[in-house]
């Protein structure tokens, strides 16, 4: 009963999933967020379950909607008593270039990647203070560097950098607040987004010549939580060095 809580955004698949296996491999309770994904959350729980029962519960909510977020926290809460961690991993990526952009994709990538977070940081952030608890971005490298022909995601994600920084001011000193930056871990399951060529493009212009796996983001985000105490404002870049030299 006294094992951290986390609530995990995006937590069904890929990368989400990844960090919400890692974290409840180092003892900690866990909320799982979905939007659509419900057999995929629904196997995710049940597999933490079999692990250690009561351990994992489940939350479909759109990240749009500022209601559901407030009430989100509240099941949390509900469900196993406090809330000690809050990782914003859910994420739409799509290309918008200029000339093509409307407000439905607008609202589509900014809900999950800057007005999601940012509400529910805010809906969290009492219950994160009680629990002398973190918040754990996960932004992008692009938020720095932009990616041609991305122009709303670049931006979100770049504003979630910056309520990084922000909120680490202003929850301080009870909350800690950090990012987690992946370069090329899992590419687009749409692979007519980045063809063979522009994928070893990317892999070339890394340092360490090779892709990252979600797991590599998951100990990153475990480092933040579990290892950081005196770590907060911070952006981990974890992207086989490319925005060393980028």
């Amino acid at each position: 009963m006294n094992s951290p809580v986390a609530l995990v955004t995006g937590a069904a698949r890929r990368v989400g999933a990844d960090i919400a296996r890692h974290l409840h491999g180092r003892g900690a309770r866990l909320m799982l967020h979905y939007r659509n994904s419900a057999a995929a959350a629904a196997e995710l729980a049940a597999e933490l379950n079999r692990t250690r029962p009561q351990s994992a519960a489940l939350h479909c909510a759109d990240l749009g909607d500022l209601a559901a977020l407030t009430n989100m926290v509240g099941k949390t809460v509900e469900a196993f008593g406090r809330l000690d961690v809050l990782v914003n991993n859910a994420s739409t990526f799509f290309p918008t270039p200029v000339g093509s952009i409307d407000e439905a994709n607008w609202n589509d990538i900014v809900d999950s990647n800057f007005k999601g977070p940012l509400f529910l940081c805010q809906a969290a952030a009492p219950q994160l203070a009680m629990a002398g608890g973190c918040i754990v971005n996960i932004t992008d490298i692009h938020a720095e560097r932009p990616l041609r022909g991305y122009v709303t995601y670049c931006a979100a994600k770049a504003g979630l950098l910056g309520l990084t920084r922000a909120l680490a001011v202003d929850l301080a000193p009870q909350v800690r607040v950090n990012a987690v930056a992946p370069g090329a871990i899992v590419w687009p399951e749409d692979a007519e987004r980045f063809p063979a060529t522009e994928r070893a493009a990317i892999v070339a212009d890394s340092l360490l010549k090779r892709v990252g796996e979600p797991a590599d983001i998951a100990r990153a985000v475990g480092f933040l939580m579990f290892d950081a105490p005196y770590v907060t404002g911070q952006v981990i870049n974890v992207d086989g060095g490319r925005t060393a030299h980028l």
